[in-house]
C-alpha cells in the first residue's frame, strides 16, 4: 500500500523545483524593473511565458506573454520577455510601472500536464514629482537574488543619478519622511530565500506552486490513506467475526457431545 502512495506522489509532483527566481521585486511608479527566472535543463526546449495570477481558489494566468523560441525579445505593451536557452534563463522586463501593476505573477514553462511555474510578487511604490526614472534588475544567480539599480533617464529629460549616490532622491529612507522613497534593493531575506542552491531551491519553489498543485497530491494521499485504513479495519472485523463463529460452533459441538453422554 505504501508503495502505491509513493507512486502517486511521484506522478503528481513531476519536475519538482524545475523553475526558480526572485520571490519579490519592487519599484516606483514610472520605473522599469527586470527579473530573471532560471529553469532546469529538461525544460530548455519548452515554451516559456510570463503572466499575472488571477483567481481566488484556483490560480490561473491572465495577460500571458510568450517568449519566442529563437531567443528574440517579445514585447507586448509594457512587458518584454526573452528566453536564453544557453543560460537556461528567462528574462522579463516591466516598463513604466503603475500602482495597478502591483500583484503576483508567474514565470512559467508550458508542458504536458501541469505547467512548471514560479510565483513572483511585484510591489509598486508611489512616486513623488521630480524623482528620476531608474531601472531595477532582480537576478537569480549562484549567490541568490540581488537588485542592481542602474543609471536611468529623468522623467523630465535630464540625466538621472544612481540610487546609491549621496545626491540620489532614492535613498533608503522611510516614505513617511516626505523626502524620499523606500530603496528598490531587495532585502537580504529575499536574497537568501531565492538562492539557486540545491539545498534551498526546492523549498522556494514549493511555496510558490499554484494552489491546485498543492491540494491535488494532498487529497489523493489522504484518500489512499483512508482506503488503506478501511481495508485494514474490514480485515480485522472479518477475522474477528470468523473467530467468534468458530468459538460458537466449538461450544455447540461440546454441548452436543455432552448430551450424548
Amino acid at each position: 500500500m505504501w508503495h502505491l502512495v509513493l507512486l502517486w506522489g511521484c506522478l503528481l509532483l513531476p519536475g519538482y523545483a524545475a523553475m526558480v527566481g526572485p520571490k519579490e521585486i519592487s519599484g516606483f511608479e514610472g520605473d522599469t524593473v527586470s527579473l530573471q527566472c532560471t529553469y532546469k535543463e529538461e525544460l530548455r526546449t519548452r515554451r516559456k511565458y510570463w503572466c499575472r495570477e488571477s483567481g481566488f481558489i484556483l490560480s490561473r494566468c491572465s495577460g500571458t506573454v510568450y517568449a519566442k523560441e529563437d531567443g528574440q525579445e517579445t514585447t507586448e505593451g509594457r512587458v518584454s520577455i526573452r528566453d536564453s536557452p544557453q543560460t537556461l534563463t528567462l528574462h522579463v522586463t516591466l516598463r513604466k510601472l503603475t500602482l495597478k501593476d502591483a500583484g503576483k505573477y508567474f514565470c512559467g514553462v508550458s508542458k504536458l500536464g501541469l505547467d512548471e511555474s514560479f510565483l513572483v510578487s511585484l510591489l509598486v511604490f508611489p512616486a513623488s514629482p521630480g524623482l528620476h526614472h531608474t531601472v531595477t534588475t532582480a537576478k537569480q544567480g549562484k549567490t541568490g537574488a540581488e537588485a542592481s539599480p542602474s543609471t536611468g533617464t529623468s522623467l523630465y529629460g535630464h540625466a538621472g543619478t544612481s540610487p546609491y549616490a549621496g545626491t540620489s532622491p532614492h535613498e533608503a529612507t522611510s516614505p513617511h519622511a516626505g523626502t524620499s522613497h523606500p530603496s528598490t534593493q531587495l532585502d537580504a531575506t529575499s536574497a537568501k530565500d531565492t538562492q539557486l542552491s540545491p539545498s534551498s531551491s526546492s523549498s522556494v519553489s514549493r511555496v510558490s506552486i499554484p494552489t491546485i498543485r498543492i491540494l491535488a497530491p494532498v487529497l489523493v494521499l489522504l484518500a489512499l490513506l483512508l482506503a488503506a485504513g478501511l481495508i485494514a479495519l474490514g480485515s480485522y472485523l472479518l477475522r474477528w467475526r470468523k473467530e467468534a463463529q468458530l468459538a460458537t460452533e466449538t461450544q455447540r459441538n461440546e454441548k452436543v457431545h455432552l448430551s450424548h453422554l
